[in-house]
């Protein structure tokens, strides 16, 4: 019998900043683990504090907490890079994903995903085209990871003050895990949720630069 799922999505709170600091650092250490340079340089103290309580007075970051409300996950969105994206990639289609970050002891249970799901979700329902993301050029393994999901590489940017700039975009309202949604907090959002039909990542997709 499949057990029953406990998590659920909130929106990120200001007494979640220790928590999101904590995975922060966490991701940072498990990086370095794994040969890649990404986030290589800790993102600590006040400046990062103050970034994170600006998603969060702004509406921007989400979390997802456990049966003892701990913070396992969080996702943010933010504006458009202009590093990255032009005016001919029309950035007002797209919904930009950001600082998606799992905590380890909740490795397996799918939660990036899912958040990535759940944003494609609400691109749709706000009657955007895409979901876009950009990551660190040298983190091949998460290329991948993306691409499984049914992303598709755009192009690779390559500014001198920035190491990020592998482009790619998923259609929105696709969905990797159609069947296991996360839960959301609010009763309105999830039954707008559920009631949105979605299509597979896999599925067909138009020219990636309508």
């Amino acid at each position: 019998m499949k057990s029953v799922r406990t998590e659920y999505l909130r929106p990120a709170a200001a007494e979640d900043v220790p928590a999101l600091m904590a995975l922060r650092a966490e991701a940072e250490g498990w990086l370095r683990t794994k040969g890649t340079d990404q986030w290589s340089d800790p993102e600590t103290g006040e400046r990062a504090i103050s970034k994170w309580r600006a998603s969060i007075d702004e509406g921007r970051a989400w979390v997802v907490v456990g049966e003892r409300d701990e913070v396992l996950a969080t996702v943010s969105r933010g504006p458009v890079d202009r590093d990255f994206w032009t005016d001919a990639d029309r950035p007002e289609t797209a919904l930009y994903l950001y600082k998606l970050i799992v905590a380890r002891a909740a490795s397996g249970r799918e939660l990036g995903t899912r958040l990535i799901d759940w944003m494609s979700c609400l691109a749709a329902l706000e009657g955007r085209t895409w979901v876009r993301i950009d990551t660190w050029r040298t983190n091949t393994g998460l290329h991948r990871y993306y691409e499984r999901l049914g992303f598709e590489h755009v192009r690779t940017e390559a500014p001198p003050h920035r190491r990020s700039g592998w482009l790619a975009q998923r259609r929105a309202g696709a969905m990797a895990l159609p069947h296991d949604p996360l839960s959301v907090g609010s009763p309105e959002v999830a039954t707008a949720l559920r009631d949105l039909p979605h299509q597979r990542s896999g599925e067909a997709s138009d020219d990636l630069t309508n």
